[in-house]
């Protein structure tokens, strides 16, 4: 998809950013040895890895621990994606519904 100018299907439909991009050119930075580059495409690419984990071993870890993490990582990405939105110089996370495919349809621009 990249190949074709596309970098993430949600932003193409909508013009808005998702909570996750950024986080797969955050695993090749990482691939690469670039962990300034990997976070600056998504300061929380390490948190994959920490699911992973927590599924790998759920047999052995309380309901309400794993209940605890997963409401802890909906609101970290919350937060890093709201503070990501807010900040005019992030060039990965942006807001502009009238370039997304579906404003285009619907209002015909």
């Amino acid at each position: 998809m990249e190949a074709l100018g596309i970098t993430c299907p949600i932003r193409l439909f909508t013009g808005i950013s998702c909570a996750g991009c950024g986080m797969s050119r955050a695993w090749l930075a990482l691939l690469r040895g670039d962990i300034s580059a990997a976070w600056g495409y998504h300061p929380l690419f390490w948190t994959p890895v920490l699911a992973a984990g927590l599924f790998l071993f759920r047999r052995h870890i309380p309901r309400r621990v794993l209940r605890g993490a997963v409401w802890a990582g909906a609101a970290l990405f919350l937060v890093v994606y709201a503070l990501r939105m807010a900040d005019p110089g992030d060039s990965i996370v942006t807001f502009a519904p009238q370039t997304g495919l579906l404003f285009r349809v619907v209002f015909g621009a």
